[in-house]
């Protein structure tokens, strides 16, 4: 039988990953986009709507849509750039606190699902593999 293809298995993997995250019924309303929204602005306050866009590889204007529906719930707030008037900056509200940790709450509970059975120093050599092949890729 061949090989299947690691390029297969990593996207099927996050395919399957999403899949189940967006159906878990503790997720709520939250889509997957603004999930993964408030989690890169979480790691990156003040981040350009323009750069939120690129890091979600979606267009700048559906991430506008995306950034509206998080700032109608009350969970960002866009700011006008001081130094370039044509950009806009995002921050977290301190509502979007109870809904982070949510979404890291489903999705510890979906990567234990796809760990299990896995040992503690198998999990732990997974993550260092990935890690390294993370590396390996944004430095070439």
């Amino acid at each position: 039988m061949a090989q299947v293809p690691v390029g297969y298995l990593l996207s099927d993997v996050s395919r399957l990953v999403r899949k189940k995250f967006q159906h878990d019924p503790e997720i709520g309303s939250i889509t997957l986009a603004q999930a993964k929204a408030l989690s890169i602005i979480a790691r990156n306050e003040g981040i350009k709507q323009v750069e939120l866009a690129e890091l979600l590889e979606i267009k700048p204007m559906t991430v506008a849509r995306v950034i509206d529906q998080l700032v109608e719930e009350g969970l960002v707030k866009r700011c006008a750039s001081p130094s370039d008037r044509r950009a806009h900056l995002i921050y977290l509200l301190p509502a979007a606190k109870a809904r982070l940790n949510l979404v890291s709450k489903v999705g510890n509970k979906v990567w234990e699902s796809g760990l299990e059975g896995l040992s503690e120093q198998q999990r732990t050599q997974f993550i260092e593999t990935l890690e390294h092949i993370h590396r390996n890729l944004l430095e070439k």
